[in-house]
């Protein structure tokens, strides 16, 4: 005759297994008694409560890793930007999305994909940054095609009719000839570093003084805001993982 009762083996599913010697995977802890899920991770009480109250932290060194990486993300878009402007002549305002998507994706591989509001104010503000100081280099190009253009020569009429010429009358120099200077004073040059500084100023407003032509400058605007956005999602990380329990 077989028992009635359940065999030895069998599982009881009706019983839940306490953790025992299970260690919290962030304080490296046991655990024991009650414990909590942080996502997929194991915590106790005291670190999921913490976790809740404060979300994850970032590792150290993460946001400046993330820096250096948006930077030099940054100044490939600028290149970018500004190469193409320079070899085609044409402004094509939907770059800006790329370097928005550029920076945003480097800041997270240098963070290792933690974010969060300081890495998205800085992904937007480089964003800006790449866009509107790609103006710089297209000035200096159109400047210096400018400057080294001929200069041209108006053909003025020559007669071959003698030409009479009076005499200046002789005059005594007086006080007043004196009293005026030889040459007329030169204005002050520029000096290279004042000049980069308005290059630079007039670089950081070039995408406000593009409203000079009210249709043109609004898109412009418009698809650097995209751009900025997509800085701005993509920079933002990972999320807060679930936390449920107790069990």
């Amino acid at each position: 005759m077989y028992g009635t009762g359940p065999a030895p083996d069998t599982p009881q599913f009706q019983t839940k297994e306490t953790p025992g010697t299970d260690i919290c995977k962030f304080c490296g802890m046991p655990i024991g008694g009650q414990y909590y899920r942080v996502g997929q991770s194991m915590a106790c009480a005291t670190c999921a409560e913490k976790m809740r109250i404060e979300g994850p932290q970032n590792p150290h060194g993460a946001y400046a890793r993330a820096l250096v990486f948006g930077i030099g993300a940054s100044i490939a878009g600028l290149i970018i930007y500004a190469t193409f402007e320079i070899m085609t002549g044409w402004i094509i305002g939907y770059l800006s999305l790329l370097v928005g998507f550029m920076v945003g994706r480097a800041m997270m591989a240098g963070s290792q994909g933690w974010g969060g509001t300081k890495y998205q104010i800085t992904a937007a503000l480089l964003t800006y940054f790449a866009v509107s100081i790609a103006a710089v280099p297209v000035m200096i190009s159109v400047m210096g095609k400018q400057s080294h253009k001929p200069a041209q020569v108006k053909n003025v009429p020559q007669t071959t009719a003698p030409q009479s010429v009076t005499p200046a009358p002789d005059r005594t120099p007086d006080a007043s000839d004196s009293a005026q200077p030889a040459t007329k004073p030169q204005k002050p040059k520029m000096g290279m570093g004042s000049a980069f500084g308005l290059l630079l100023l007039l670089g950081l407003a070039s995408p406000f003084i593009e409203l000079a032509s009210p249709l043109h400058g609004l898109i412009g605007l418009f698809i650097l805001y995209i751009g900025i956005q997509i800085a701005w999602k993509t920079a933002a990380g990972k999320q807060q993982p679930a936390i449920t329990g107790p069990y």
